[in-house]
C-alpha cells in the first residue's frame, strides 16, 4: 500500500502555525513511509476563498519548504463529482431528498430552544414516498444516518472515539442549490485522492464519527485517521492573533529560519526521545504517529528563539548577509555578533553599528564617555601610529600598551573605545570590531566621541 497524506486548507486567510504543523506531519508521514504528500484547497466558501489568500497559503508551503506531489487539487473543480455521488447515494437507499424548507428548520430549532434541548432534524423526510414530495421545493439531500448502535472511530493519537447513534444526526450533503456541504466533499475528494492516513487537527475529531458515516454508506475504505491536539500559548489557552497566531510568512517577517521552524514545529505534540535539534532527514526517519501526545502543546517562544539562535549559528556568514540584505563584504562582522542573536531582526540590529557610524550614544555610553572619555586621545595615538597590519590583534595589543604608558588599567580604555565605536556598552569584541571596520573607519569614530 502507497501511503498517502493531504492537507487541506481553507483559502480564507493566512497559513497560520497550527496548519503549517499540520502540514508538516502529513508531509513528514508520507516521506517516512516512501509515499504521497497532497495538498487540496477547500475553496468552496467562495464569499471568502479568494486568490490572494489561496496564494498566501502556497507562499507560506513553500517558505516552510513542503513539497507537495502533483498538481494542488482545488475542491470547487469538482463539484460535479461531489452531486454525482450525493444521488448514488439516495440509490442506494443511503441518503434521501429532503424538503424541509429554511423557515419550517428555524421554526424546529425554536422549539428545541424553547424546550432547553439540542436541536435534531426530525427526519420527516427520510421514509416518505415519493407521492408526497411537494414540486414546488428544491430538496437537499440528507445521509441515513445509522437509528440505533454506534459509530467507532479508530483514531491513532486519541484512541477508539465512540459515537453513539443519538448523536449523528441526519445531516445534509448536497444543498437545495446543488452544492455540497463540507463533510461530505471532504469524503469524496479524500476517496478519490486515495488518502491513506488522515492527519489533522482534533477539532475536526467530531467531524470523524460523522464522515464514517459516509465511507460506509458508500462501501469505501475507511483512511486511518490521527487526531493531534492543537496548539495553546504559554498561558495554555487556545492561540490568539496577540498570542502567537501568527502566519508563516508573519514569523518569516520576524526574522525566523524555516529550516528552525520546521524543527521547532514538529516539536510541538511530537517527541523522539529528549532529541531537540534535527535534520530534516532525521525527522523523516524518526517521524511515526505514535510520537504524538494527547495534550496539547504549548507555543513557547524562548525555545523557539533558542532553536532559531542554533541554525543561524550554523548558516554560513554570507547566507545570513543575503537574508538580512546586506552586502556579502559584511560577513565577518556578521560571523561577529551572530551568536549574540536569536533571529534575523536581532542579527541585523547588532550588525547596525557596522552600517553606520553612531550619531548617538545611549544612556550607558554617555555615562562611560563622561567618567573616562579623557582616556581616549592615548588610543587615537597609538593608533594612527600602529605600522603593522590592521588586525585584531595588532589593535589589542596596541590599546594594551597604550593603557600600560598612560598608565591606566585595560578597564578604563575598552569601555570608552566601546563606546566610541559602537554607540552602545554591548556587542563583539572591540579589537574584533575594530579590525572589521578597518583603520580609517576606527578612527574616525574614536576622533568623533573625543569630540563629544
Amino acid at each position: 500500500m502507497t501511503v498517502i497524506t493531504r492537507f487541506a486548507p481553507s483559502p480564507t486567510g493566512m497559513l497560520h502555525i497550527g496548519g503549517a504543523r499540520t502540514a508538516l506531519f502529513n508531509y513528514l508521514f508520507a516521506r517516512h513511509h516512501g509515499g504521497q504528500f497532497k495538498l487540496r484547497i477547500e475553496d468552496t466558501d467562495k464569499a471568502r476563498s479568494t486568490p490572494e489568500a489561496t496564494q498566501a497559503l502556497l507562499d507560506g508551503l513553500n517558505w516552510l519548504g513542503l513539497s507537495w506531489d502533483g498538481d494542488a487539487i482545488f475542491q470547487s473543480a469538482r463539484e460535479a463529482r461531489h452531486r454525482e455521488v450525493a444521488e448514488e447515494l439516495v440509490d442506494r437507499g443511503k441518503a434521501y431528498y429532503c424538503y424541509t424548507t429554511a423557515e419550517e428548520l428555524a421554526a424546529q430549532r425554536k422549539a428545541a430552544e424553547a424546550e432547553g434541548q439540542q436541536f435534531r432534524y426530525n427526519r420527516q423526510w427520510r421514509d416518505a414516498s415519493p407521492s408526497q414530495t411537494p414540486s414546488d421545493v428544491r430538496p437537499s439531500i440528507r445521509i441515513k444516518a445509522p437509528l440505533e448502535g454506534e459509530v467507532i472511530v479508530h483514531d491513532k493519537v486519541q484512541g477508539d472515539v465512540h459515537f453513539a447513534a443519538a448523536e449523528l444526526d441526519d445531516f445534509v450533503i448536497l444543498r437545495s442549490d446543488g452544492s455540497p456541504t463540507y463533510m461530505h466533499a471532504v469524503v469524496v475528494d479524500d476517496h478519490d485522492m486515495g488518502v491513506t492516513h488522515i492527519i489533522r487537527g482534533d477539532d475536526h475529531l467530531n467531524n470523524a464519527g460523522r464522515q464514517m458515516v459516509l465511507y460506509k454508506a458508500m462501501g469505501w475504505e475507511v483512511p486511518v485517521f490521527a487526531h493531534i491536539p492543537l496548539i495553546h500559548d504559554e498561558g495554555g489557552k487556545k492561540l490568539s492573533k496577540r498570542k502567537g497566531a501568527a502566519s508563516t510568512t508573519e514569523y518569516a517577517d520576524m526574522g525566523y529560519l524555516p529550516e528552525a521552524m520546521r524543527n521547532y514545529l514538529i516539536r510541538l505534540g511530537w517527541a523522539h526521545g529528549d532529541d531537540e535539534i534535527f535534520t530534516d532527514a532525521q525527522a523523516i526517519e524518526w517521524f511515526s504517529l505514535e510520537g504524538i501526545g494527547q495534550s496539547p502543546a504549548r507555543l513557547d517562544f524562548a525555545k523557539l528563539n533558542h532553536v532559531n539562535a542554533y541554525y543561524m549559528r550554523n548558516r554560513d556568514a554570507a547566507e545570513l548577509a543575503a537574508l538580512i540584505g546586506v552586502d556579502a563584504v559584511y560577513a565577518r562582522a556578521i560571523e561577529s555578533v551572530k551568536s549574540k542573536a536569536s533571529t534575523l531582526i536581532e542579527l541585523k540590529a547588532q550588525l547596525g553599528f557596522y552600517l553606520q557610524a553612531p550619531t548617538t550614544y545611549d544612556e550607558k555610553a554617555q555615562t562611560t564617555l563622561a567618567k573616562f572619555g579623557a582616556n581616549l586621545p592615548p588610543l587615537l595615538d597609538a593608533l594612527e601610529n600602529l605600522d603593522e597590519p590592521w588586525t585584531a590583534e595588532s589593535v589589542k595589543t596596541a590599546l594594551t600598551e597604550a593603557a600600560t604608558l598612560a598608565e591606566k588599567k585595560i578597564g578604563e580604555v575598552m569601555p570608552p573605545a566601546r563606546a566610541a565605536i559602537v554607540g552602545a556598552m554591548s556587542g563583539p569584541d572591540i579589537p574584533d570590531a575594530m579590525a572589521i571596520l578597518g583603520k580609517e573607519e576606527s578612527l574616525k569614530r574614536l576622533r568623533a566621541a573625543c569630540k563629544a
